[in-house]
């Protein structure tokens, strides 16, 4: 693990997540139920390439954030889950959603879900940790 410029929450957070793609792939698997790595690559609208895609994943299991399983439906694929701290992602997801559909030209379709996690609010992203939790907890 590479030294934190320093102990700062925001700053050791900005470590983890402050690149260009980790946040897209936890939004694609927290929001988009994209778990396998073929879904992740190809169903993301940014269009991430395979080996940047491999690194985010690594680096989200080294810190917790993300497991890998067998798909039991097949050996050879694996499946991607979020761990509680991953799920606890969700309302800074929302809350960045929202923000970006405030001040910047997000498309209709992204605005709809910002607007819909925004009138929801914690009410609705609770719910929504609480089925993650099953879906990715068990």
């Amino acid at each position: 693990m590479k030294q934190q410029r320093s102990g700062c929450p925001i700053n050791l957070a900005v470590e983890i997540l402050g690149d260009k793609w980790t946040l897209v792939v936890i939004r694609d698997i927290t929001l988009g139920n994209r778990r396998h790595f073929r879904d992740l690559l190809t169903q993301s609208e940014e269009g991430i390439a395979a080996n940047m895609l491999s690194d985010r994943l690594k680096m989200l299991m080294a810190q917790g954030i993300l497991t890998r399983a067998d798909d039991p439906s097949h050996k050879q694929k694996g499946i991607y889950s979020l761990t509680e701290q991953g799920i606890e992602l969700l309302p800074v997801i929302a809350q960045m959603a929202i923000w970006g559909r405030k001040y910047l030209p997000a498309s209709s379709e992204h605005s709809e879900m910002a607007a819909v996690l925004e009138q929801g609010g914690p009410k609705l992203w609770a719910g929504m940790m609480c089925k993650l939790r099953k879906e990715h907890l068990g």
